[in-house]
């Protein structure tokens, strides 16, 4: 387990492209039977992967959580974006498709990994937040997901949005979670861009084709920088900070955030022009 701590907007307005990858970019999340984690003392979010292969892989504590088990005082989400695979919670089975959501919630002890068909895994990216309440585990498909068509071609932007974790869907303490997929010849994201001061936010980008990438930009309105991603590769996003994205072709992003509400229409948008 990897943990960073903040970077205030000062520091990361001072920082090289070097040190702004090392602060922010997530480059390792899935490796063969392993869980990938990354702690950050952003809203204490924990992200991370696991990709069961040739075994099953458990959801163990870590020393640094100063828990029983991982579950003890957190919440987790669940989004797969790899071939079929299963998640065993307290011997419950939920079966999961790629782009399949699952919730699990404080005080659940017992979680396994595993994927259906070794040489095509299963790729669970998982977001955990602390908890102080315990809601039911529950899965969503991307059916379920209330799935809302924005934006345009004449824009680059018409993309598909998939909600799992909020107010009107699965039941949390303070995890938000979802996805877009962006339809083919559509590069941006999230364009005019935003920020929300009571929430971080993690970007976990995939489906990117092999020698493409995304320009992900971020830092302060005024004060934009820009970090290259690669497929299966995720960005953490303070909360005065902007996340937007342009990639080189058509491509996906699972959104995840946790903070002070819930409330998936609390943001603030910075309109193009105003941008630096």
């Amino acid at each position: 387990m990897q943990i960073r701590h903040e970077s205030s907007r000062k520091e990361t307005a001072q920082m090289n492209t070097e040190e702004l990858r090392e602060n922010f970019l997530i480059e390792s999340l899935f490796v063969s039977n392993k869980i990938e984690w990354v702690y950050t003392h952003y809203d204490r979010v924990l992200a991370g992967g696991a990709m069961p292969t040739t075994t099953s892989v458990s959801l163990d504590t870590h020393d640094a959580l100063k828990a029983e088990y991982f579950l003890e005082r957190r919440e987790i989400g669940i989004i797969n974006v790899g071939g079929k695979g299963s998640i065993n919670a307290d011997g419950t089975l939920f079966n999961l498709e790629k782009l399949g959501c699952v919730y699990l919630g404080k005080g659940t002890k017992e979680v396994t990994f595993t994927s259906e068909d070794p040489t095509n895994p299963a790729r669970f990216f998982l977001l955990s937040a602390p908890a102080h309440h315990s809601y039911p585990n529950q899965t969503f498909t991307k059916e379920q997901a209330s799935p809302v068509n924005l934006g345009a071609l004449e824009t680059s932007n018409q993309r598909t949005i998939y909600k799992y974790i909020h107010l009107g869907g699965i039941q949390s303490c303070q995890l938000v979670m979802g996805l877009t997929v962006l339809q083919p010849g559509s590069v941006w994201n999230t364009m005019p861009s935003h920020t929300h001061d009571r929430r971080m936010e993690v970007y976990c980008y995939f489906d990117i084709p092999e020698n493409h990438g995304v320009l992900h930009l971020m830092g302060e309105p005024t004060q934009t920088r820009h970090l290259w991603v690669a497929n299966h590769q995720a960005i953490i996003s303070p909360p005065w900070s902007i996340h937007s994205g342009c990639g080189t072709c058509s491509y996906s992003f699972i959104w995840g955030m946790a903070g002070e509400n819930k409330d998936f229409t609390d943001m603030d948008a910075v309109p193009i022009p105003q941008l630096r």
